[in-house]
């Protein structure tokens, strides 16, 4: 049996449709479930919405619709923007539904029979938009004379019954197993601030709500709801069957890596582990902290009006030019910045001119000169040279770089080979051969074919609409069938008048 691989991104809230931080994050997740599986992994991928909490009722009260209504429209935005992205997602949960009321009441009370939840009043700050409590000394002024969070959000002086989890009692629990699990939270900088957090004193957090109803109800406690944040994390296990011990939660959990914003490492990082302790549930293998991606360097908000609609971008560049610019412009886990002009020069320089440009005029001059019949590659030291280089770097430095999640190294290292093949080509100039040696023409065209074939399943998981495209072509051509005229898989981009005058 194929050894598995579970792989989650944080769900989205869908109080606003997706931006392009949402479809970074998931066509990250993307790209490492389709790696995975190419390395013959079972792999099993879950991405969904966070549908209940205050800010969604707020957001449904301004729209004139009740929360459910409002949550079923904006939830399909943000599924419609996977199914665009070429997202393999295998469920889309939402946490709206049935069999996750039941996990999240299950959850609730394994940790209420371990002891661990009791029943008191909040006083706090709370922030209605990262639906988070801080204590004082999180907090700055803001220049109205307001509080404000560490994530620049307001906050307000809450007062309500509240169900309390005894946080405190698993302090010295998380920073053992953080000093255990040294991978536990990745990048470094990220498990750091996590430690100092902890060993700086963890107080006991509410988790439940009287003063709106939209939410999971609390077991036993009719007028309160889950805080949203225990309700949300549980979506990783409602997703494998969750408490019925199905074959799904058996063969996948723990999950191999929650990959998440940096922002939220505080949630995924602390309160989940210990919810997991408390509930007796083995904890996930890795909590992953990426980075922002920011517009021309500035944080995307609708108050500056930078914030753009990734399905926009991807009408307008591709999806496949979009997700190779995401992976490869920015290392990730740190801050990345992206622009019109920066994807069209990476579009045009690495996939069309490179990479396309090498395709198209092999398998045109196959298809010119040899009927469209696909050669044999060559055995001569260039041919020998050449295919080993491509070997060493979509068997070793690419997969080694995938496999740790550095995107843009291993797609540096894929770009190599790319050049290396068109120096090829170049020094070996095969149009010049067709008339003086036309054997040897083939024999460079084939070895060609060979290296492009390796290239194209390195880079699948990047840009996977265009690689099944020229896997078809070549994959049927290798069965003895003369391949068609090809036509270019990277049409190159051009910049807007509006875009050239951001730029």
């Amino acid at each position: 049996m194929a050894d598995p691989f579970y792989i989650t991104t944080a769900i989205s809230y869908p109080n606003g449709p997706p931006h392009i931080g949402h479809a970074y994050e998931a066509i990250a997740a993307d790209a490492i479930a389709r790696f995975q599986r190419q390395q013959g992994r079972d792999v099993r991928f879950q991405t969904g919405t966070d549908e209940h909490g205050l800010k969604m009722a707020q957001a449904a009260r301004g729209e004139g619709v009740e929360p459910r209504a409002f949550s079923d429209k904006m939830s399909q935005l943000f599924q419609s923007m996977c199914d665009i992205l070429n997202v393999s997602y295998d469920r889309f949960i939402r946490t709206s539904q049935p069999d996750h009321y039941r996990a999240s009441q299950a959850i609730w009370q394994a940790m209420e029979e371990r002891g661990d939840l009791y029943l008191g009043r909040y006083e706090g700050w709370y922030s209605v938009r990262d639906e988070a409590y801080y204590e004082e000394d999180e907090l700055t002024p803001a220049d109205d004379g307001s509080k404000l969070s560490p994530h620049g959000t307001p906050v307000e002086w809450t007062v309500e019954e509240s169900w309390f989890f005894r946080l405190s009692k698993y302090q010295q629990a998380l920073l053992d197993h953080y000093a255990t699990n040294p991978d536990f939270i990745r990048p470094e900088s990220r498990r750091n601030e996590v430690v100092r957090f902890v060993e700086g004193g963890l107080k006991d957090l509410s988790i439940s709500r009287t003063s709106f109803d939209w939410g999971v109800p609390v077991p036993g406690s009719d007028d309160h709801v889950m805080y949203v944040w225990l309700d949300a994390l549980t979506n990783y296990i409602t997703g494998l069957g969750y408490p019925d011990d199905t074959e799904l939660w058996g063969r996948y959990w723990p999950a191999d890596v929650h990959l998440i914003g940096k922002d939220v490492v505080r949630f995924h990082a602390v309160y989940w582990p210990a919810f997991l302790m408390s509930a007796g549930i083995a904890l996930p293998k890795q909590v992953y902290g990426h980075g922002f991606l920011l517009s021309r360097g500035e944080k995307m908000s609708k108050s500056v009006g930078n914030v753009v609609d990734p399905m926009v971008l991807a009408d307008r560049f591709g999806v496949d030019a979009l997700r190779y610019f995401l992976l490869r412009e920015v290392s990730f886990g740190q801050d990345g910045s992206y622009s019109a002009e920066a994807i069209v020069a990476r579009a045009n320089a690495e996939l069309a001119n490179s990479f396309g440009n090498l395709a198209q005029r092999t398998l045109s001059m196959i298809h010119k000169n040899l009927g469209g019949v696909l050669p044999g590659g060559g055995d001569a030291g260039d041919d020998v040279q050449l295919l080993d280089m491509v070997r060493k770097t979509v068997d070793e430095y690419v997969p080694q770089a995938f496999e740790r999640f550095a995107f843009s190294a291993g797609i540096e290292a894929w770009l190599r080979a790319v050049f290396a093949c068109n120096a090829y080509v170049d020094a070996q100039a095969p149009w010049a051969l067709r008339e003086s040696d036309p054997e040897r023409m083939a024999a460079v065209l084939g070895t060609l074919v060979v290296a492009l074939r390796k290239l194209t399943v390195a880079i699948a998981p990047i840009i996977p609409e265009s690689a099944d495209k020229l896997l078809s072509v070549i994959d049927a051509g290798e069965g003895g069938a003369p391949i068609a005229q090809p036509t270019p898989l990277f049409p190159r981009l051009e910049l807007l008048e509006d875009e050239e005058e951001a730029a």
